[in-house]
């Protein structure tokens, strides 16, 4: 029997919201005041929604256990496929013995920690994000820093806070695009409205990570290169989405950014920045990042078209893609109005792409490497083991974290929180991107946050008389600033330097910057739709 969600089951929209926040609350009061571990939180968070699910909004039972084992089974393939073989990677490197020669290689550009973080912590992740996406980025630059001396909740939360740059295109400009899907726009115009504001708050990133690291004295001791490292990633940045487009806009950004720090590091000769290391020659420095360099290329062959079209119905790979409609879930739910246009059946595949997932191409770079570096096959399952049982809580706690998300999103608490907000009529400009926000908080990924709330965006922007453009990218940028307390990423940073059960602690790291960035996109969405 297909049941219809219904929006507003208090028959008041406003206490409706109040009982859909009630798991989204007490999660953030688990984490931040009783301190509780991530997976115990996210654990009973669960057992809320699916309360509120059952008793509050009438979903059938059936259906809302469909949506915690849905949500549950996506955590594993392939958000936990991609972590764990990121992670698994990093440790190869310092198994191998490599990870010295990529200490050295940064050491000999600069000895100076802030600097690092800008070649590892923004420049780097910049790049992961715009080949890879889906967590490995933080994951790899985390346990890099980590490895380079970090203390593991700053290197996890630098990282975090340095995904804003680059995270409105994730890999390959995946969420703009499916922003324009959703909404009939064209992925290149909702770009070029993005650029109106972002290669702005990227500007501002580099200095802000170097003031959370040493206060604005240490501003002052460097903002020369970081000063190179903003303008030249922001401005690339800025060039690539108005005459490129939203595909390679983080790839560019960062080897521009990274030519020109490297450069000026090299020219300077500064105290502050000055190498004091020894010599290493090209081909022991390409030996050492090899692992990197690998997962790079691997990445972008799994992102062309080329190898795309061998997985599509009429492609010669097509068999090794397994659709699955998920059991009490696929098409048992129907969305209505104003969520969509038109009463729709909500669809749960779980896609099983065995070949094409960005997991394989990480697994084929994790191979590459063992067979380069000459990594015993007993040495590397010893680390392999050790892996998973450092990953197990992490990947636990985005398991629950993501049944809440689909519990939300099935039963139609999420869509409640937006409808609500939507009610807020010719200040909903000011307070949209908080839409964005809360879907990234809820689902981890500015793809479905804009799957989510597009629409939404779309037809409340018609019935305001705002252009639609303006909040739609609205709900793009609310998203990219969530990135860094979203749950999922939480997880996936603590488990990636070993902070497993402590992702209260990078919570309260990471929240308060979310928050600014957030009322400095509501404010350019407000300006905009008056202007």
């Amino acid at each position: 029997m297909v049941w219809t969600q219904n929006y507003d089951p208090g028959h008041n929209i406003w206490i409706s919201s109040a009982v859909a926040a009630l798991p989204i609350v007490f999660f953030f009061l688990a984490l931040t005041v009783l301190k509780m571990k991530g997976h115990m939180a996210a654990f009973f968070t669960v057992l809320i929604a699916l309360t509120t699910a059952l008793i509050f909004y009438q979903m059938p039972a059936k259906t809302a256990i469909g949506a915690a084992g849905y949500g549950a089974a996506y955590s594993i393939w392939p958000i936990a496929y991609i972590v764990l073989g990121a992670v698994f990677l990093y440790k190869l490197t310092v198994k191998s013995g490599q990870f010295e020669v990529i200490r050295a290689s940064i050491v000999s550009l600069t000895d100076d920690p802030r600097l690092q973080v800008l070649i590892v912590g923004f420049i780097f992740n910049s790049f992961l994000e715009g080949a890879a996406g889906f967590g490995a980025p933080i994951a790899i630059t985390a346990a890099l820093l980590v490895g380079l001396g970090f203390d593991p909740v700053k290197a996890a939360g630098l990282c975090l806070i340095a995904n804003i740059a680059p995270g409105s295109f994730g890999a390959m400009g995946i969420p703009i695009i499916v922003a324009g899907q959703v909404t009939g726009i064209a992925p290149h115009l909702i770009a070029a409205q993005l650029s109106t504001y972002m290669p702005y708050i990227s500007f501002t990133v580099p200095f802000l990570i170097v003031v959370i690291m040493s206060g604005f004295q240490g501003v002052k001791k460097i903002w020369r290169p970081t000063l190179v490292t903003a303008l030249s990633y922001s401005l690339t940045q800025w060039v690539t989405i108005r005459f490129i487009g939203p595909e390679l806009p983080d790839i560019t950004s960062a080897i521009v950014a990274l030519i020109c720090l490297a450069t000026y590091l090299k020219l300077a000769r500064h105290e502050n920045t000055s190498p004091k290391s020894e010599h290493l020659s090209v081909v022991k420095v390409l030996k050492g990042w090899s692992p990197f360099i690998l997962l790079t290329l691997f990445v972008l062959i799994w992102c062309s078209n080329g190898f795309k079209q061998l997985f599509t119905e009429s492609g010669i790979l097509s068999g090794t893609t397994v659709t699955i409609p998920f059991p009490w879930l696929h098409n048992m739910v129907l969305k209505g109005a104003p969520l969509v246009p038109e009463t729709t059946l909500y669809p749960a595949i779980l896609k099983l792409d065995f070949l094409s997932a960005t997991g394989t191409a990480i697994a084929c770079a994790c191979i590459t490497t063992m067979v380069l570096l000459k990594i015993k096959l007993r040495d590397a399952g010893q680390v392999f083991v050790e892996t998973v049982k450092e990953l197990i809580k992490p990947i636990l706690t985005i398991m629950f974290v993501l049944s809440f998300a689909f519990i939300a999103n099935y039963s139609g608490e999420s869509a409640t929180l937006g409808i609500a907000l939507a009610h807020t009529a010719r200040y909903f400009p000011a307070v949209s991107p908080i839409l964005g926000w809360l879907g990234v908080f809820l689902t981890g990924s500015v793809v479905s946050a804009n799957a989510l709330f597009g629409g939404l965006q779309h037809a409340t922007a018609n019935q305001i008389g705002v252009l639609p453009l303006i909040l739609i990218t609205a709900n793009v940028g609310g998203g990219t600033v969530a990135k860094m307390l979203s749950p999922q990423s939480i997880a996936v940073a603590t488990g990636a330097v070993g902070l497993a059960g402590k992702e209260g602690i990078l919570l309260r790291f990471t929240i308060k910057y979310s928050v600014v960035f957030l009322v400095i996109v509501c404010a350019v969405a407000y300006v905009q739709s008056i202007i």
